[in-house]
């Protein structure tokens, strides 16, 4: 089993890393596999709703980033994603990758236990793991818990590890994604039987 850890900070080393770091060592320890992508600092296309995606199973736009994550997640049973806060909410350039992963690669979402995690300075880490989870809520996706919302305090680069109690939150959310994963993999995956989906109600015709 394998978890993918999305770092959605431009800083590929700093607190965000920090807190996703701390989840890796505990599922590892839980024997289970996981990997730390940077989206890094670069410029990130956002969704134009051309819903190409819709007719090629992948967003129109084919660049670096987004191809490697979309391809990461056919070796994926779990997602965790983390964000720096800015302004209340996470970072405009993982929103934009976002916004473009989860609306193209549903099939490849579905029914993957996930979770978010917010690092801030002082506020704003509620409205950021709200918004983080909406992603995986419109997506069958299981929301993995912890012991409190998940989220870090720092400011500076390492400020995090002194933050005891969210690296501790950090911990239980990594082993509570292993327990998950093993239930779900125990005797292979059942997942629900879908309906068939109503594409869309619109209320202005």
């Amino acid at each position: 089993m394998k978890v993918l850890l999305i770092n959605g900070s431009p800083h590929s080393n700093g607190n965000t890393f920090t807190a996703l770091n701390e989840i890796a060592k505990t599922l590892k320890e839980e024997e289970v596999d996981s990997e730390i992508i940077s989206i890094g600092a670069k410029a990130v296309q956002g969704c134009i709703a051309c819903r190409k995606c819709a007719e090629l199973g992948r967003c129109i736009f084919q660049d670096e980033l987004y191809n490697s994550i979309r391809k990461k997640l056919d070796d994926t049973d779990g997602i965790i994603i983390g964000s720096p806060v800015y302004y209340a909410g996470p970072n405009g350039s993982l929103c934009a990758l976002l916004d473009r992963v989860f609306f193209s690669c549903g099939a490849k979402l579905a029914y993957k236990p996930a979770a978010s995690v917010a690092v801030c300075r002082r506020g704003g880490a509620s409205a950021t793991f709200d918004r983080l989870n909406k992603y995986f809520t419109i997506n069958n996706m299981p929301v993995v818990s912890s012991q409190y919302w998940n989220s870090v305090h720092g400011r500076a680069a390492g400020e995090a590890e002194q933050d005891a109690e969210g690296l501790q939150t950090m911990r239980v959310l990594a082993r509570n994604m292993a327990w998950l994963l093993n239930k779900i993999h125990k005797d292979g995956p059942q997942y629900p039987k879908p309906e068939e989906k109503h594409f869309f109600t619109n209320f202005i015709r």
